[in-house]
């Protein structure tokens, strides 16, 4: 009868013990890649396709889109009905009030600046005083499709007319009003409703519900324009 020596069993179990802890690993590998395959296929079906009502009376179901990603006609009316809005006065919708309710949708810095250029126009209207705020109407002509400069950023050319109406001049005087917008998408609102709004405040609510934000404004003619 042979006996074994306890160092010759410890020897003899370690291929076993080997063996075994690699099959675990494995196993638990393909566990893992199980797992991961059904994650995707979860978040697959827990991330609803947008019904698009086409204008033709189709309709389709698309994925949802980046949130930097916007239509070309989105940015267009955005940038449109945005300058339409912050160029059109008269005493009882004076400048100060418009800017004061809708300054989300122009970037901090460009406030100062933009406003310095829009006052130039007309030296005789002022922001603080409603009193010699003339009648102010800005008619757009065209707005150029956008160009994509970078992710989540386009430039867009306006051509529109700003009609200023003295008290004096009821037949009104015309200042060309041509324009690079550079717009920018971002992640919430920009502009937000106060507890007591006004329809000021509703309006650049509206507009602001885009997610987008005009960074910079330039002449027509600056050609390093970001």
């Amino acid at each position: 009868m042979q006996i074994i020596k306890p160092e010759n069993r410890s020897s003899s179990l370690l291929p076993i013990f080997a063996v075994g802890t690699f099959g675990l690993n494995l196993l638990a590998l393909l566990l893992l890649m199980f797992h991961g395959s059904i994650l995707q296929d979860l978040e697959k079906q827990l991330t609803p396709q947008s019904l698009v009502q086409l204008l033709n009376g189709r309709t389709i179901t698309v994925d949802p889109k980046p949130n930097l990603e916007r239509h070309p006609e989105t940015i267009r009316r955005f940038v449109g009905e945005t300058m339409s809005f912050l160029l059109t006065w008269s005493p009882t919708k004076p400048p100060k009030n418009i800017w004061d309710s809708s300054s989300g949708l122009i970037a901090d810095k460009l406030q100062q600046k933009f406003q310095s250029e829009v006052i130039g126009l007309d030296p005789a209207n002022q922001f603080e005083n409603t009193n010699r705020i003339a009648e102010t109407v800005l008619v757009l002509v065209r707005v150029s499709q956008p160009t994509n400069i970078s992710e989540g950023k386009w430039k867009l050319q306006i051509n529109a007319n700003q009609l200023i109406f003295n008290n004096s001049d009821n037949l009104g005087n015309s200042v060309a009003f041509n324009k690079q917008v550079l717009v920018r998408a971002v992640d919430e609102p920009a502009t937000k409703i106060p507890q007591a709004p006004l329809p000021l405040h509703r309006e650049a609510h509206r507009l602001g519900q885009a997610r987008l934000e005009i960074y910079n404004i330039c002449d027509i003619n600056v050609k390093d324009c970001y």
